[in-house]
């Protein structure tokens, strides 16, 4: 297993934006894309299985997330804008196609790429999916979305962390897991743009046509759910249903009692491993 280099730190223009991208390791192209309210290290989550195992690894910050400019405009944070993104990163890169892994808001924007863009695909990962492509209309969900974003507007983290209150998740994993968040949250240089985004992205459509546009889907597929125990907000239902309707896609889950698969870097790393090995689609 190869030592990898230093990261190579850039920025992308495009669509008024300046997104910071890091990339290192040689070998098959996969793009990283990570979730709402993350930053580029909360996909793999620091692990650099990826570059010492053969790949050549690009994450970068959303617009308006961690080291990125906000958006021109405080509603351009739609999964349009971030589709668009994707591919200007991919431009920038010099990459025809690579292998795209997503996590919730990430895993969205790489299947909504892979159903405009199939040829530059050569596999998809889903991690953690968070809904089936259409814009929430739940007024409960919305409000609390809502929420969230006032709090980070008018008191920061802090403010973020009360309107998030207490974690649906066993007593025991709660601290781990306001710790996390408030770590992730801390990371954006740019916390209104955040909470723009917070507003704007839920009400956004991936993709149109909901869960039957999955059967369109013609690449290799992995998703990576996650129990509902610890990871209520990305429902295992949702990755089972993904799973279900994308031709030939592999579903894997942690065992019970585990910390889920998507928190573990090095352990979801060698899924992808596997998954693009048998896929075949290594450089």
């Amino acid at each position: 297993m190869a030592e990898s280099e230093p990261a190579a730190i850039e920025t992308v223009a495009t669509r008024g934006v300046e997104l910071v991208c890091e990339r290192s390791g040689e070998g098959t192209p996969i793009v990283l894309t990570h979730g709402l309210t993350a930053t580029r290290r909360y996909v793999t989550h620091g692990s650099r299985l990826l570059e010492r195992s053969g790949f050549d690894v690009l994450s970068y910050d959303a617009r308006g997330h961690g080291e990125s400019s906000p958006a021109p405009e405080r509603s351009a944070y739609e999964y349009a804008d971030l589709v668009a993104d994707l591919e200007a990163v991919l431009d920038h890169a010099g990459l025809d196609s690579a292998v795209l892994a997503g996590a919730s808001m990430g895993a969205a924007t790489a299947l909504a790429f892979t159903l405009e863009h199939p040829a530059r695909v050569r596999a998809l990962v889903q991690i953690t999916p968070a809904h089936f492509g259409i814009a929430q209309r739940n007024p409960e969900e919305l409000a609390r979305w809502d929420a969230l974003a006032e709090g980070l507007e008018r008191d920061g983290v802090d403010g973020f962390m009360r309107a998030y209150g207490v974690p649906n998740v066993e007593e025991r994993f709660r601290g781990l897991v306001l710790k996390a968040i408030r770590q992730r949250i801390e990371r954006h240089r740019h916390p209104q743009a955040v909470a723009d985004a917070l507003r704007v992205v839920p009400r956004s459509n991936a993709w149109e046509g909901g869960l039957e546009e999955l059967e369109h889907v013609t690449v290799p597929t992995l998703i990576v759910g996650s129990r509902d125990d610890l990871d209520p907000e990305h429902a295992l239902s949702i990755a089972e249903a993904y799973a279900e309707r994308i031709p030939n896609a592999e579903l894997v889950v942690e065992e019970p009692g585990s910390s889920p698969l998507a928190w573990r870097g090095a352990q979801l790393s060698r899924a992808i491993i596997g998954f693009v090995q048998r896929a075949g689609v290594t450089a």
